[in-house]
């Protein structure tokens, strides 16, 4: 049962660096094709896929977060709404 467990973590600890190192993956794209400049600049596209990518991590993050308890679930709705 122990090991089920520590690989179903396991799983969703890479899941969860995943969605990391697509946002590394992204910003190290930019330095390296703009490394002739001592600032970076971004679009608006890119951006907002960093956003997007860091609200994924964000999100599924706080999931792993909620107790299991009924109760407790229902207080950390009304908290999270504030």
């Amino acid at each position: 049962m122990e090991a089920l467990s520590y690989a179903k973590q396991s799983v969703q600890i890479t899941r969860q660096l995943a969605t990391l190192k697509i946002v590394s993956r992204l910003l190290s794209h930019e330095l390296h094709a703009q490394q002739n400049s001592k600032s970076v600049t971004l679009s608006r596209d890119e951006v907002l896929e960093l956003q997007t990518c860091i609200d994924l991590f964000i999100e599924e993050a706080s999931r792993k977060q909620v107790p299991s308890t009924p109760a407790a679930d229902a207080s950390v709705v009304v908290g999270a709404r504030n």
